[in-house]
């Protein structure tokens, strides 16, 4: 495959490969909230949560994933949907919460505290299936809650993201960044198994063309992807000729892979590492940019990007250096 291979050429060997029916299944996948706590917070969380919907409506599929529960009476819900609990207090209310009969739910449990004389504070990482973490936050807003809460939910509902976003507007800005995280790692991973598969050589003769040329196609269909998963989750339908406006975000990323193939010639080991962060960055700068574009409704600027790509190429080298370090060693 020609390095100068463009964005048309690789659109059309990837589209066989990009399933719209498998994301629109996506946006249907069912899941749950449970609320519990004080009844004055939990409305303002939910009424946050289901603000935000296009034609100023609220889709009964979206209410119906925010259930408002007592720890000890029977659920409604099928408990196999139930993703986090979220209970809502105000200081002191955690003391005397009775929140160890839903640990039989084994799922977690998030307690946000509302303290308005309080900066926003919480763990590093949400809390395990059966387990509580507490969250501090000023008020009920999404500039409080995006910071952990937010992200930690979505982060613990692995598989339904997408649904998430498109029933909850609030979470589109943290469901879009997760998975540009989940596509970027996955294109790194691409890119570091092509790159040390060229310097094999027995591995080479056998996968060398896969390696030179499935790399690029394979990143670019991953790129595509996280579009149209983005798009359903802000709410539109997964639309592969819809791409066409936002593939000059992705076509940015072309040079970069082209400049990565060629370093990893001149200096094998550090080349590797290069491929991979470029890779990986290139796959941010995509993911961010269809957000932005989604978020404000206009593309990104070049100096923008170029600022996102320079943020994460630094992490994304020394990642790769790690992985790097760990193969030869093995």
């Amino acid at each position: 495959m020609s390095s100068a291979i463009g964005a048309r050429d690789l659109f059309r060997l990837v589209r066989n490969g990009i399933d719209v029916k498998a994301v629109h299944a996506h946006t249907r996948k069912p899941f749950r909230f449970l609320l519990c706590g004080d009844p004055a917070l939990i409305a303002e969380f939910r009424a946050l949560l289901l603000s935000g919907h296009d034609d100023g409506t609220v889709p009964l599929d979206a209410a119906a994933c925010l259930e408002t529960i007592v720890p000890n009476a029977p659920l409604i819900t099928e408990p196999t949907e139930v993703r986090a609990i979220v209970f809502l207090g105000r200081r002191g209310d955690l003391d005397g919460a009775a929140l160890e009969p839903l640990k039989t739910l084994n799922v977690p449990i998030f307690a946000v505290t509302v303290d308005p004389s309080a900066h926003p504070s919480g763990p590093a990482s949400p809390p395990a299936p059966a387990a509580f973490a507490e969250y501090v936050v000023p008020a009920i807003t999404k500039d409080a809650l995006r910071g952990r809460v937010f992200v930690h939910i979505v982060d613990v509902s692995k598989g339904v993201e997408i649904a998430i976003g498109r029933r909850l507007p609030p979470m589109r800005e943290t469901v879009a960044a997760k998975l540009t995280r989940d596509a970027a790692n996955n294109a790194l991973k691409v890119a570091l198994a092509s790159a040390v598969v060229d310097h094999i050589p027995v591995v080479g003769v056998v996968l060398g063309a896969f390696a030179s040329a499935g790399d690029m196609v394979a990143i670019t269909g991953l790129q595509m992807m996280l579009l149209l998963h983005i798009q359903a989750a802000y709410g539109k339908d997964p639309d592969v000729q819809g791409m066409w406006q936002l593939l000059p975000v992705i076509g940015g990323g072309f040079g970069w892979r082209t400049l990565a193939r060629e370093l990893v010639g001149f200096v094998p080991v550090a080349g590797i590492a290069i491929k991979g962060a470029i890779a990986y960055a290139g796959t941010i700068v995509v993911g961010e940019g269809v957000t932005f574009f989604h978020e404000h409704g206009q593309p990104m600027s070049k100096g923008q990007a170029k600022v996102i790509y320079e943020r994460t190429k630094d992490d994304a080298l020394r990642f790769a250096r790690e992985i790097t370090a760990r193969f030869k060693k093995s």
